[in-house]
């Protein structure tokens, strides 16, 4: 199973995102009664989660993430008082069930294969989803239990085993892979799970100025946020809630009035989160919303408890977040305290994050994103910033996903910008190819059998064996890109000059949320639509965002991704209404969005 199958079968399984355990203290307090409306709706949701379940044949079973989820979801049920599936015996057979599934899935080094092969981060985020449930059911002295437990203790202890040895792939892998131990631990106590923990915590924590992780994600800055809180708490290790802070400090900034969390600087999968929605659906609030809780709650923070009451009142709360959480009520008692006043949240701000060169302005419904971070030099891998998508802006319903330019120059493709610099009152992006001709090689470089060093092109567009930077170059040919943006007030000006090569098609890319109604531009079918001139107008739900003028000197579209990707026929096209400007250089446009 490839990466892509496997997070859009945890997707459809209704996971969140990719994981969504938060894993807290094992009992810090007595819990509180269940007397406030959200206890009543998280065992009300969850019960009706189970009576689903029930309906389902549990021998036929294939192992997935989901599995883990819905055992945690019969425990629940079955330890807590007010459900009406309080240790009803029809529970019993399904979770002894569902447990044999996760046996069998072990391997004999007690890793799983979830995704990659024996994997002991994949067994770590299994081990994060089934531990608070082991955690609830320890409190049940029910002899109708022993079976079931004694079955998670062997997982837990086996795979245990693994982590204590297993290896990693991506920088959160190793917080995953320390907060799973930290959870066995806490069942079962053996000092070789906190010496494998303090060897990973050893090589430090990167959290950059601006209060992001290595990978800039927010699916995977939640991945180690749950993990820094669950060791921190286990452990009692108080300064890993310092980065959890001020990630989530940052993660305000980059949400989006409806809830959706921006991804432009993303170095993982979700920054193409356009391309395939099926599969890197925008990562929203509402996967936070236990972190913001607990911590909010753990540090009396007004500004937490306001995105609490925020993320409750967001479309999709029952479904993504009460559906699943009664677990972690259950854990955690902390969870159920009473949360401090919230704070009156900012709804006008200008946030520029310099180290990710990513700008995020907000004027109440209106927002405006500007991404100049891409990785240098440019490659397409996971943990690369590689995304073209450099503008987007938002006017309530009326989503302008992104803007995107490109330059018929070589089939170099996309602008991709060498950082973002305020300057003045402007924020600017900047990009300067160029593409060479090779001359002879030196005649003390050359061989006779013409056997020289396969590599890369000294503009990056393809690999040959010509061993270019050994040879001198001639004609080489410039074009050199500025965009820069001024707002007011939720009013953006984006001003466009390419200059250099002279006779260059250049052609600005906009594409808007699909289901709107475009007005002032022509159709050119498949969802493609160009503004020749005037103002163009998007409306979707009431609300409508107004651009333009447009321009039009060629009508070519194609392949603007460059030979990057068109020599292998992949594209970045994704679902939407696109809307095309086009030039030709010296080309200076001015765009305005309101």
């Amino acid at each position: 199973m490839n990466r892509g199958t496997f997070l859009k079968q945890t997707l459809k399984a209704g996971a969140f995102v990719l994981i969504h355990p938060l894993l807290f203290t094992k009992a810090s307090a007595q819990s509180s009664p269940y007397k406030n409306d959200l206890l009543d709706r998280l065992v009300t949701t969850n019960d009706a989660q189970v009576a689903k379940l029930l309906q389902t044949n549990f021998d036929q079973r294939e192992f997935n993430r989901r599995l883990a989820y819905d055992l945690v979801l019969l425990i629940a049920s079955y330890c807590c008082t007010p459900s009406k599936y309080y240790q009803s015996a029809e529970l019993l057979v399904p979770m002894q069930k569902l447990s044999q599934h996760l046996a069998n899935a072990q391997t004999p080094d007690g890793t799983i294969n979830v995704g990659n092969l024996e994997s002991p981060p994949d067994t770590a985020f299994i081990v994060e989803i089934v531990s608070p449930g082991v955690s609830v059911l320890q409190k049940e002295n029910s002899t109708a239990l022993s079976g079931l437990k004694n079955q998670l203790q062997s997982f837990l202890q086996k795979a245990g085993d693994a982590l204590v040895t297993g290896g990693v792939h991506t920088p959160n892998h190793r917080w995953v892979i320390s907060a799973a131990l930290a959870k066995i631990n806490a069942l079962y106590p053996h000092p070789k799970y906190v010496a494998r923990i303090d060897e990973w915590l050893d090589e430090g924590i990167y959290i950059n100025k601006d209060g992001n992780y290595p990978e800039r994600s927010r699916i995977y800055s939640y991945v180690e946020n749950t993990a820094f809180v669950t060791i921190g708490s286990l452990l009692k290790r108080p300064a890993l809630f310092e980065p959890v802070r001020r990630n989530l400090d940052a993660t305000y900034y980059y949400m989006e009035p409806n809830g959706d969390l921006i991804t432009n600087d993303s170095r993982r999968q979700d920054q193409y989160a356009w391309i395939q929605p099926d599969v890197n659906t925008p990562t929203n609030m509402l996967n936070y919303y236990l972190l913001y809780r607990y911590m909010a709650i753990k540090d009396r923070n007004p500004n937490y408890a306001a995105i609490v009451a925020l993320v409750e009142q967001m479309k999709g709360f029952e479904e993504r977040v009460l559906n699943r959480e009664l677990i972690h009520f259950l854990e955690e008692p902390l969870l159920q305290q009473d949360l401090p006043a919230p704070a009156t949240l900012p709804v006008q701000y200008e946030k520029l994050f310099a180290q990710s060169q990513l700008l995020r302005i907000r004027r109440n419904e209106v927002t405006t994103t500007f991404f100049g971070g891409t990785d240098q030099p440019l490659t397409i891998a996971s943990g690369r910033s590689s995304s073209p998508d450099f503008f987007g802006f938002r006017k309530g319903n009326a989503l302008l996903q992104y803007m995107r330019f490109s330059a018929g120059f070589f089939s170099m493709g996309y602008f991709y910008s060498d950082g973002l610099q305020k300057v003045g009152d402007k924020y600017v992006l900047h990009q300067k190819l160029q593409a060479p001709y090779y001359q002879p090689m030196p005649k003390n470089l050359r061989k006779g059998d013409g056997d020289y060093l396969l590599s890369e092109s000294t503009d990056g567009r393809f690999w040959n064996k010509m061993d270019f930077k050994q040879r001198p170059v001639s004609n080489v040919k410039t074009l050199e890109t500025t965009i820069s943006l001024s707002e007011n007030g939720g009013r953006n000006l984006l001003q466009f000059d390419v200059k250099g090569q002279a006779g260059v098609q250049v052609t600005i890319e906009l594409c808007f949320n699909e289901g709107g109604q475009l007005t002032g531009v022509s159709e050119a079918g498949d969802d493609n639509f160009f503004l020749e001139k005037g103002m163009g107008q998007y409306a979707f739900g009431g609300d409508t965002i107004q651009f333009g003028p447009g321009a039009v000197s060629h009508k070519s579209i194609r392949n603007l991704e460059g030979e990057r990707y068109s020599t292998h026929f992949g594209s970045l096209r994704t679902k939407g209404m696109h809307v095309y400007i086009t030039g030709t250089t010296p080309f200076t446009h001015q765009l305005t969005f309101s």
